[in-house]
């Protein structure tokens, strides 16, 4: 029986010790927990913006940390990303596959992030020192950093990201595997005999025990 090239990556176990569907609830609850602690540190600043503004010269630059626009934006990035993660967690739960999708969708767009990163360390290695130079002067290991021979750091670096999209492309794997998991099993719960004919068949037996006669069965569905 010939079977999709991808079918050698699917498996119903994930980090070793559970189930995919399990790990996806525990991911889900991850990615809420984290974003829900980033919505109180924004709404903190939102009611008390001295305590966490820094002007210009608190960061060695011509401009601001973040703005009133900027803190609205990530307020509600944060508030989207609460609602996908809760709507993962809860099509795991309840082993609603379309639930997923949206979670799926963020977790490939976050990976095309972070490699078209890794390509731009790759192409213009030479952004990472304008990037260090940028940095505010009491940035800790400031000179340190940029001590470090250039090639040398841009190797570190690649290193780096290299292993941030290996894990996340784990977690890909696992949170997809657990989508086809819980759509076969969706899938086999309302699994449909058809004939050659295009009419259903329905299992016997037909007799009902009780009433000791054979009760006709009902006709076939013919679909169109």
């Amino acid at each position: 029986m010939l079977s999709s090239p991808w079918a050698r990556f699917y498996s119903n176990s994930c980090c070793l010790c559970c189930h995919v569907r399990t790990g996806t609830i525990i991911l889900g609850v991850w990615y809420l927990i984290i974003n829900s602690v980033v919505l109180l540190i924004l709404l903190s600043a939102l009611t008390d913006p001295d305590q966490y503004h820094l002007t210009s010269a608190e960061l060695g630059g011509e401009f601001e940390f973040m703005d009133d626009a900027n803190m609205c934006i990530a307020t509600a990035i944060s508030l989207l990303m609460i609602l996908i993660c809760a709507m993962a967690t809860y099509g795991a739960y309840k082993q609603h596959a379309a639930w997923i999708i949206p979670f799926f969708c963020y977790q490939i767009f976050d990976f095309a992030l972070n490699t078209l990163v890794a390509i731009s360390v790759l192409v213009y290695p030479s952004t990472i020192q304008d990037y260090l130079r940028q940095l505010p002067s009491n940035f800790p290991y400031k000179e340190e950093i940029m001590s470090v021979n250039p090639t040398c750091l841009v190797v570190i670096i690649l290193l780096f990201i290299s292993i941030i999209l290996a894990f996340k492309g784990y977690l890909i794997s696992c949170v997809w595997n657990c989508y086809r998991y819980i759509n076969g099993r969706n899938n086999s719960e309302v699994l449909v005999y058809i004939t050659t004919n295009d009419t259903a068949v329905l299992l016997p037996p037909y007799d009902d025990p009780a009433n000791g006669a054979a009760k006709d069965p009902p006709p076939p569905y013919v679909s169109a």
